[in-house]
């Protein structure tokens, strides 16, 4: 059970790290950092799709023969899908955007960035929350040490996205403690998500695979409707890319060496 508590919290902790760095940054983050820390954060994402839910996604269908890799590309699709439906419903609005997207709303624009960075911490949680459900349930070949690769993973990636959403907020007149407090409550629903995912895995064990694949479809639409393209526009591009690169490389060393 603390097992659980752990996996589930270590990437809220990573968030109310980055946040923090409100109080020892006087202004916004100079471009270059911010580009590169985006692009850092496509690549952990991107290889924590791969490796840890789609990978195993496959591995748990491999009874299905050449068929195996339906689950995969179902729940790929389905979670871009999701993700896609909530950009159209949700109000919100990117980082460094003067122009909302979704339905028309009288929010603040502070609550609209809110909105988008919580809906991108819903989707983290929500794949750690199954790959935990994951290595609950015997026969799946997810271990505990899998399961904590990706929650280390996404914490480390969290780090930068608090920075990344605390210090706009002080940027715009927001006090240091009220910008805090947006970008480490940003990463609440990780964990929420991640329990609710756990909570339900009795009843959802059958459709496992479907599950990781939604997760991973759900990440990698974050990464190339909101992550990429912050960090290639403008210039400084190859600081984005350069970032990746590590992102990519260092979430890929993880979950092996901790498997």
């Amino acid at each position: 059970m603390n097992g659980i508590a752990l996996g589930l919290l270590i990437p809220l902790l990573g968030t109310v790290l980055g946040a923090g760095f409100v109080f020892f940054m006087r202004h916004d983050m100079p471009t270059r950092l911010q580009k590169s820390l985006l692009g850092f954060a496509s690549g952990v994402m991107v290889a924590a799709s791969v490796w840890s839910l789609l990978m195993p996604s496959m591995e748990m269908s491999e009874n299905m023969g050449k068929m195996s890799v339906v689950p995969a590309a179902v729940g790929f699709l389905l979670g871009m899908g999701f993700l896609l439906c909530l950009d159209y419903i949700t109000p919100h609005l990117h980082l460094g955007d003067d122009h909302p997207e979704g339905p028309q709303s009288r929010l603040s624009r502070t609550a609209m960035l809110t909105l988008a960075v919580t809906l991108h911490n819903l989707t983290e949680g929500m794949a750690v929350g199954v790959v935990l459900a994951g290595a609950l349930q015997a026969g799946t070949g997810i271990t505990a040490a899998s399961a904590l690769a990706l929650s280390l993973g996404i914490a480390i990636q969290n780090v930068p996205e608090g920075a990344i959403i605390s210090l706009p907020m002080r940027a715009e007149g927001n006090s240091r403690m009220r910008s805090f407090m947006i970008g480490a409550l940003s990463g609440v629903v990780e964990p929420l998500g991640g329990l609710l995912v756990i909570l339900l895995a009795g009843i959802m064990t059958p459709i496992l695979p479907y599950m990781l694949s939604f997760a991973a479809g759900a990440m990698i639409y974050v990464v190339i409707e909101e992550l990429i393209p912050e960090s290639a526009e403008g210039e400084h591009s190859n600081l984005g890319t350069i970032g990746f690169a590590i992102g990519f490389a260092l979430m890929m060393v993880l979950d092996v060496v901790l498997d």
